[in-house]
């Protein structure tokens, strides 16, 4: 049964900032599932805490708010107890590059099949504009007056040394692009990162939509072969070893290779929500109540 994107709006009233980057990916995700088809109660997006932990409060899927820097373990339980269904784990720079970076490490080398979106906007929008790992050295947050000194963290990059199978990165100020890049990284069978350059207009005076209009690239302009690892890693550097005055945004790799879950002789078969698994737990009632 075909989807629209009003078949995916909500009646809650969205509570980000008038001129957040956030609208913008909002619909470019709406978008990428309506045209993708994808069934409404197959389709989970498991979120952590911050201004992107809403994001699953305004799609009409399924959808789990997990604790922060915990979105990853979470969206992979799902796909484990049903394969079948779509998930889609979203966070900040903060809940998935600062305290949840130990599962998006070990995640990757897993190479589970599910899509990770992350709103980059380089600091902690929710708690009012402090430094994150992503910041760029000498921005002036309320963590660091006098400008930060310590390197940015490498998403793209570290992706692509970790083991994922699709890394990609967008832009809000271009939401046609974004969404064909949600479609690549839903339909890839494997660990697939989108990480989107997501400007918080509220406290980031920086990294403003007109700063990265500057400075975005495309590499499909660039004729970027996605397959190749070595250009892939190149390219993933390319921002800081140009003093941020170049910043490439599209599939950067992908390939394939198979699924943590399919290798699992439990679950070949069948998704584990179908095994009809019958379990007495009288005993533990009789114990324990």
């Amino acid at each position: 049964m075909a989807i629209t994107i009003n078949d995916l709006n909500v009646k809650e009233k969205i509570q980000w900032c008038p001129g957040c980057g956030n609208f913008s990916l909002l619909a470019a995700l709406k978008g990428a599932l309506a045209e993708l088809g994808k069934p409404q109660h197959e389709t989970v997006i498991v979120t952590g805490i911050g201004c992107s932990g809403k994001t699953n409060h305004y799609v009409n899927t399924y959808g789990f708010e997990s604790l922060h820097g915990r979105t990853l373990p979470v969206a992979s339980g799902i796909k484990l107890a049903n394969t079948s269904l779509t998930v889609i784990a979203e966070g900040g720079d903060g809940d998935g590059y600062g305290i949840g970076v130990e599962h998006f490490m070990h995640i990757m080398r897993r190479n589970y099949d599910l899509t990770y979106i992350v709103h980059d906007n380089q600091l902690y929008g929710l708690t009012t504009g402090q430094a994150s790992p992503t910041s760029l050295p000498g921005m002036k947050t309320k963590t660091t007056p006098w400008g930060v000194i310590e390197t940015p963290f490498n998403p793209i990059l570290n992706a692509i040394n970790g083991g994922a199978t699709y890394v990609a990165r967008g832009f809000t100020g271009d939401p046609a692009h974004l969404k064909q890049l949600f479609k690549g990284a839903i339909e890839h069978k494997g660990f697939a990162l989108v990480d989107v350059f997501q400007p918080c207009v509220t406290f980031n005076k920086l990294n403003t939509p007109e700063w990265f209009r500057e400075r975005v690239y495309k590499l499909e302009d660039a004729k970027h072969n996605p397959k190749d690892r070595s250009a892939a890693r190149e390219k993933a550097e390319e921002d800081s070893k140009t003093d941020y005055k170049r910043c490439p945004i599209g599939l950067f790799y992908t390939e394939e290779k198979p699924t943590y879950e399919s290798l699992l002789p439990q679950i070949k078969g069948r998704p584990l929500v179908e095994h009809g698994m019958k379990i007495d737990l009288s005993k533990a009632y009789e114990e324990f109540m």
